[in-house]
């Protein structure tokens, strides 16, 4: 029996103008041993806390294994959102509960609930130029009119965003504050103030995303916009990028109201996120100092860092500009008048070298000089060599 591959299938218009993950067919050639990868915005694997979590793995099983493989509460487990809620206590000095805490596969999926909870068709929502582009594939799927506000060294440009949302009726603002996806950008703490004072006045929701707020090289992280403005702000959280991202989980922190109406979402979703590795995880808190883990994640990327900048300083030519992350996983350049990154992309290929081109993080009038450069993933001699061959080619 034959089948035929020629049937045409009448598709959702939803999933027409949804742009592919430049990033994800990218990593597809990274898994090449040969080839010197500034890619993907991978964790260093080196840092995985394999037998802490193998140890743990089985303590789950030993005191919970049956309770562990059965079906759970869509919220998350309760100590687990407690943990997370502490912490937010200890670190900020937030006072927020375990109730306002939804545990979601990745902070993905957060972003695909707060698609379907606000967004219908044509509906506008501002992020940031350029943009995470998980995001601008999520908003997009939900057939959003994605606008986009720029990046100042020190942030959003507030001028833009009070122009946008004075213009436009805008269901919501997205972006990261710290060591921003795709540039490493943070906002300052007049920044922050001064964003949560524009959105307050034009009662616009921030869609707050903090991937890497914990991983910064010596600077206090300034508290999240939330806590400037915590009725109308949706606080994303990962533990992928301080624990191991093959967890899926992360959190979603808002108002009762949110986090109820996101939960009935989430259950027509997937019914709850994985069980037995939030009892696995929960563990591996319990017994171990985060703090320290997480410290060892800062020194390793802080110096990967330096040898990036340090690299491109030397070795590239004075024509580039460069951001300088003060933490998180990311450099961005913008090239010379004349070249652009996917023609560099082209050489680079031939000499088993890849990066992303920035294009692909605009909604809009993509800037095609632009690149990210990811240094977290990068052993320190393939970087050097890799990125002095680059500069040869610019």
């Amino acid at each position: 029996m034959s089948i035929s591959t020629g049937q045409q299938f009448s598709y959702a218009k939803r999933v027409q103008n949804v742009p592919q993950s430049f990033v994800r067919e990218i990593l597809k050639v990274a898994s090449n041993p040969e080839i010197i990868s500034f890619a993907g915005g991978l964790p260093n694997p080196s840092l995985f806390p394999v037998k802490e979590l193998e140890a743990c793995s089985a303590t789950a099983f030993q005191k919970f294994g049956r309770q562990a493989l059965q079906y759970a509460s869509t919220e998350g487990l309760y100590p687990l959102r407690e943990f997370i809620a502490n912490r937010y206590k200890q670190r900020h000095k937030l006072d927020v509960s375990p109730e306002q805490i939804l545990i979601t596969n990745g902070s993905q999926q957060a972003l695909d609930l707060i698609a379907k909870l606000f967004i219908n068709p044509g509906d506008k929502v501002v992020v940031e130029r350029p943009g995470y582009l998980g995001a601008l594939q999520c908003f997009s799927m939900f057939q959003a009119d994605i606008l986009e506000a720029g990046l100042d060294n020190d942030g959003i440009n507030t001028q833009e965003l009070d122009g946008l949302l004075s213009c436009n009726p805008v269901k919501f603002f997205y972006g990261i504050p710290n060591f921003q996806n795709p540039t490493g950008i943070s906002y300052t703490e007049e920044k922050r103030r001064k964003t949560a004072g524009i959105l307050a006045r034009h009662g616009t929701p921030f869609i707050e995303d903090d991937p890497y707020g914990e991983i910064s090289f010596g600077y206090k992280t300034p508290a999240p916009i939330f806590s400037h403005l915590p009725d109308q702000t949706i606080l994303l959280g990962s533990f992928s990028k301080i624990i191991a991202p093959g967890l899926r989980l992360g959190w979603m922190l808002a108002n009762p109201e949110i986090i109820r109406k996101a939960t009935i979402l989430k259950q027509a979703s997937d019914l709850h996120s994985g069980n037995l590795t939030q009892y696995i995880l929960c563990e591996f808190l319990a017994k171990h100092d985060l703090d320290m883990h997480i410290e060892r994640i800062k020194q390793q990327y802080e110096h990967q860092c330096k040898v990036m900048l340090e690299a491109i300083h030397h070795y590239f030519p004075f024509s580039i500009s460069y951001t300088r992350p003060l933490g998180g996983m990311f450099c961005w350049l913008t090239l010379p008048q004349g070249i652009t990154a996917r023609e560099l992309l082209q050489r680079a290929l031939k000499e088993n070298i890849i990066f992303v081109p920035g294009d692909t993080f605009y909604a809009r009038d993509a800037d095609p000089q632009t690149l990210r450069l990811n240094f977290s993933n990068v052993a320190e001699d393939a970087m050097k060599q890799g990125l002095r061959k680059l500069g040869s080619m610019i």
